[in-house]
């Protein structure tokens, strides 16, 4: 595997390792406030990538189909949803400051179990958009570059330190040692250039539906943002911090794309 698709899979996974250390280094509880931000910055930076750095380029690998381009962005983004739905009600998890268990057989595993798994799952969609973008630069498709998928890349990289501070800093909260805290929020991440790896390997079969992939990524991510982030930013007293955090994501993530792609 060439050394430069390396970077593009491994970044947004030491972004995660790098907001896990913070456990080690920050003192006290995460307040409201600053996981509101952090939250909110991921749900902008998710929005925007979901948008310029997957249905887009959807759009532009389907010219060929002329008016009917959106096709498959539209079929792509609901498949995107409608696997996130399903696995949003099968699989154990339990969401930060949330005591109440999601998907089957959630008493089987224990609350830090659950809410590595909801990062966990969260961030599937993000590894499988880091590796369908690396497969579509690979292919040789003029709509996705080198400096667009390492945008993406970076952009994933940097929405992924606040995660990884996100799920550990709780857990240190919770009376977990710092280095056990740190240790699952790294594997939370994990799962990211896993799935990465494994579409870059599909490649060679899905070449010819990497529009459909693009869009599924994106239905995966923006389902992730509308479930989870927004009312995670959104929650208790009022603020609109989380909003504003939003806005610096999405814009930050927007920059990234058109200025390095």
């Amino acid at each position: 595997m060439k050394s430069e698709v390396l970077l593009v899979i491994l970044m947004p996974f030491v972004g995660t390792v790098i907001g896990s250390a913070g456990v080690f280094f920050l003192k006290g509880k995460m307040g409201d406030k600053l996981q509101r931000s952090l939250t909110g910055f991921a749900a902008g930076v998710m929005v925007a990538a979901s948008v310029w750095s997957l249905i887009i380029p959807a759009m532009n690998q389907s010219e060929h189909m002329g008016k009917f381009a959106f096709v498959p962005a539209l079929i792509g983004v609901w498949l995107g949803f409608m696997a996130m739905l399903f696995l949003d009600s099968f699989v154990p998890h339990m969401h930060i400051n949330s005591q109440c268990p999601e998907g089957k057989n959630c008493n089987s595993l224990g609350k830090s179990a659950m809410m590595v798994m909801a990062v966990a799952l969260h961030n599937l969609p993000e590894g499988m958009a880091v590796g369908v973008v690396a497969a579509s630069w690979l292919s040789g498709n003029e709509s996705v570059t080198f400096a667009a998928a390492v945008a993406f890349s970076i952009g994933i990289a940097i929405q992924n330190m606040p995660e990884g501070a996100i799920i550990s800093m709780p857990l240190k909260s919770n009376g977990m040692k710092k280095g056990k805290a740190f240790g699952y929020g790294v594997i939370s991440g994990a799962v990211e250039p896993l799935g990465a790896i494994i579409t870059i390997l599909l490649s060679a079969f899905v070449v010819p539906v990497l529009p459909y992939l693009l869009s599924f990524a994106a239905g995966a991510m923006l389902y992730v943002v509308v479930e989870e982030l927004i009312p995670e930013m959104s929650q208790g007293k009022h603020s609109n911090i989380g909003t504003v955090f939003f806005a610096v994501g999405f814009t930050l993530m927007m920059v990234l794309d058109v200025a390095l792609g």
